[in-house]
């Protein structure tokens, strides 16, 4: 995944000013870039609840059920195949 850095100058009313830094006073170890980006990620999330985790998350890995066996809707299968997964992998 590629990050961007965007620079975005917002003018804020006199009343919102005041707001913002009465959030800021509560919130000691916030500064107002972290604020703004938290308040803008809980309202994302806010606007996703409708949507399921996976879809939430972007949808399926492409490759995860690749090659993969037909029983592995049975949870005692998966964890068979996570475990022999991890173990392979860390060895």
């Amino acid at each position: 995944m590629t990050s961007t850095t965007t620079m975005l100058t917002v003018r804020l009313d006199e009343e919102t000013e005041r707001q913002l830094g009465d959030i800021l006073a509560r919130e000691k170890d916030t500064n107002r870039s972290e604020l703004i980006k938290r308040l803008i990620r809980d309202r994302w999330l806010t606007l996703q609840v409708g949507k399921t985790l996976v879809e939430r998350r972007g949808g399926h890995p492409q490759h995860l059920l690749q090659d993969a066996p037909a029983d592995l809707s049975e949870r005692q299968n998966r964890k068979a195949a996570i475990a022999e997964y991890l173990k392979k992998r860390h060895s």
